[in-house]
């Protein structure tokens, strides 16, 4: 892969990763973040420009997607799952 193609898909990546974060809800956050980081993890041994231009051209569409529905869930908040809320953090189980 070009430097200039390496820098363009880590780019794509982390705008990908930082939209993402942007969710209200929890559920969809964190499908979205795994979803990303495992298409590009499968993803990474790709040599061939053509199917890597293709690849790229489908998260620029899924970036506009992102963009559309962290706006549209933006709009309609609701209130924090307790997974979520920092206090309850120490408490939890894992």
């Amino acid at each position: 892969m070009a430097a200039s193609s390496r820098a363009q898909v880590l780019r794509l990546y982390r705008a990908l990763l930082r939209e993402s974060q942007r969710f209200t809800a929890y559920g969809y956050r964190t499908y979205a973040i795994r979803r990303i980081r495992d298409a590009f993890r499968e993803n990474k041994h790709l040599k061939d420009s053509e199917e890597i231009q293709t690849l790229l051209k489908n998260a620029r569409t899924n970036l506009e997607i992102i963009h559309r529905q962290v706006t549209i869930g933006q709009l309609y908040l609701t209130q924090k799952l307790v997974i979520e809320s920092p206090e309850n953090r120490d408490n939890l189980i894992i």
